[in-house]
């Protein structure tokens, strides 16, 4: 595989792009991004996702965030069957998701709040097994609970999405096939133990993301006395992820460009579909 960089998960329907999403995208392949995948987060943007990765010639996924879970209902489970058995065909299709468990929100954290994150999450993974998918998950202080589940109903792996866990937690997602995505978090001289965890890791199990516009690389980030003070946050976007690539490749003591092909070669691995976009 030539030596480009996929952003493995960037929200490029999000309205901090609105008309601006081409130009980010030109923007990105010039810095050498050559492919996205570019999750939903509800039913109501299922449409979107896939016509913009059309358009730009990336991929998509289906799914419904657990962010978005409180709003969510039995018809947008039924939204998403639908979607994925009409979209079977279709190669750009890659994964379901984005979909897991959120237990950093304390709204979230309420007893009948994770019992309906987990009702949806469950539900979500027997699809994507029904439809022989993988998935791209949300892990946000919840990785035991998302490893219960997995261990239940094993999906055919995918990505976990801004993996911020334990090595123990690493090692036992590479075992039922998942990469593990690594962005702008760890550009951060202060995140020591995620940038432990992300040289003690094979490269195998890597993936690179920028969760586009959000998760800023530290170049991007505004403290809170410096919003406060008038200054905007910087929007994160595609075109940042070589940068944050090189930040991973120095850590790991390795050549940006072996990077660039080892974690593109892990993407195709674990969403084969994108690898069938690409050759």
């Amino acid at each position: 595989m030539a030596a480009c960089w996929i952003d493995s998960h960037c929200h490029l329907d999000a309205p901090e792009f609105g008309p601006d999403v081409v130009a980010e995208r030109e923007r990105a392949a010039a810095a050498g991004v050559g492919h996205c995948v570019i999750p939903a987060v509800a039913a109501a943007h299922f449409d979107a996702v896939r016509t913009l990765a059309h358009y730009t010639g990336d991929s998509y996924c289906l799914g419904i965030h657990p962010l978005y879970v409180p709003d969510a209902t039995e018809e947008d489970l039924l939204t998403l069957e639908r979607a994925l058995d009409r979209r079977q065909g279709d190669g750009r299709l890659v994964a379901v998701g984005e979909i897991g468990l959120d237990f950093f929100v304390p709204a979230l954290c309420m007893p009948a709040m994770r019992e309906k994150q987990e009702y949806f999450y469950r539900a979500q993974l027997r699809l994507a097994r029904r439809f022989r998918l993988p998935v791209v998950l949300h892990v946000r202080r919840s990785v035991d609970r998302v490893l219960k589940y997995l261990r239940e109903a094993p999906s055919p792996g995918g990505i976990a999405h801004a993996f911020n866990g334990s090595l123990v937690q690493a090692r036992a997602l590479l075992g039922l096939n998942f990469c593990l995505g690594f962005g702008g978090a760890l550009t951060f001289d202060r995140a020591t133990q995620l940038r432990q965890l992300a040289t003690q890791l094979p490269a195998e199990a890597l993936v690179l993301e920028t969760d586009a516009p959000d998760i800023p690389p530290h170049w991007l980030y505004q403290t809170i006395d410096q919003r406060r003070a008038g200054i905007a946050q910087g929007r994160n976007a595609p075109a940042e992820l070589p940068r944050i690539g090189a930040v991973l490749a120095a850590l790991r003591e390795m050549p940006s460009d072996t990077l660039a092909r080892q974690t593109s070669t892990n993407v195709c691995r674990v969403l084969p579909r994108v690898h069938a976009l690409l050759v």
